[in-house]
């Protein structure tokens, strides 16, 4: 089981770095980070579609990241 707690912290680690990436290519009121790197250039249509999959991505790894929170939690409450 050591090995599954192992996996579950590496996942853990990744998901974060994924999922603050992902938060941090919103585009907020001001514009966001995805801005300076031209994500605000396009054409409405496109932004808008790419917007969405965007918010797709990060509610996906979101679920994934509380996911394997609630696993590892599991894991230590029954000492594994």
């Amino acid at each position: 089981m050591n090995i599954l707690r192992w996996t579950m912290q590496g996942l853990l680690l990744l998901t974060s770095l994924f999922l603050t990436l992902l938060i941090l290519l919103h585009k907020g009121r001001g514009g966001g980070l995805s801005d300076m790197f031209g994500g605000g250039a396009g054409t409405m249509g496109s932004s808008g579609v790419a917007e969405r999959n965007l918010n797709r991505f990060t509610i996906a790894t979101g679920r994934l990241w509380a996911f394997v929170i609630v696993v590892l939690g599991i894991l230590q409450r029954f000492g594994y």
